[in-house]
């Protein structure tokens, strides 16, 4: 508990230095004109997919360890990890239309990343979905892994569409050949940023897991009384 404390009181702190520096330190972008202020926006979108893909990550390593081991708490884990996955797929996907209306003058195109990104977080939504309707813990875990582990493998794709393909998404900053880069204050507040994010999830990851570990003890005495022939209310 005190080790779950400090952390929660450094990512808190993470956060504040994370906003400090997205609105204060980092340099406003020129080449955008009087909109350049919207390029703040990107801190928030890249670290917010960055955090969704780690997410989606743990849950295909989860759902790989529970399919080898048929252990439940792997498929807790990846519970938690996928249900992190939607809440951060979706303020990316609100803060790229908040980028792209001012930006491109539309909310929503249908480009090859954002529509791969949009089937990523309609994947982890599904997974959600799935693990409502299902009654067999056994079942409902090994369906979970299949969702789980075909949401990785769209992952890739995400981060490669604007590679791939001609898109309206900008040409990759960072790794994206020559020409890209970023400033060195915006590259450092990013750098900055995507801690930020990353320590943020995990702290959610462990309350979550915690969570669903209360839950799983709950639903296993119910299962329990039921076979018993109590009536639970």
């Amino acid at each position: 508990m005190k080790l779950l404390r400090v952390h929660a009181l450094s990512t808190f702190i993470a956060m504040l230095i994370a906003l400090y520096a997205i609105f204060i330190f980092a340099p406003t972008e020129r080449t955008m004109g009087f909109i350049g202020e919207v390029q703040r926006i990107f801190y928030f979108h890249v670290s917010s997919n960055w955090t969704t893909f780690l997410a989606t990550f743990c849950v295909f390593l989860c759902s790989i360890l529970f399919l080898l081991k048929e252990s439940r708490e792997w498929d807790i884990r990846a519970a938690a990890a996928a249900e992190l996955g939607v809440v951060f797929g979706t303020l990316g996907l609100i803060s790229g239309t908040l980028w792209a209306r001012p930006v491109w003058g539309i909310w929503w195109t249908w480009d090859a990343r954002l529509t791969s990104f949009f089937l990523l977080w309609l994947i982890l939504l599904a997974y959600q979905m799935l693990r409502r309707v299902v009654d067999s813990p056994a079942q409902r875990g090994r369906l979970s892994a299949v969702f789980g582990i075909l949401a990785a493998v769209d992952t890739p794709i995400v981060y490669m569409a604007n590679r791939w393909w001609r898109t309206q998404h900008p040409a990759p900053v960072i790794a994206g050949g020559p020409g890209s880069g970023l400033d060195p204050r915006m590259a450092l507040t990013l750098c900055i940023t995507l801690g930020a994010f990353t320590l943020l999830y995990v702290y959610l990851w462990r309350i979550r897991c915690e969570l669903e570990r209360t839950a799983d003890v709950i639903e296993t005495l119910q299962r329990q009384l039921q076979t018993q022939g109590m009536e639970v209310r």
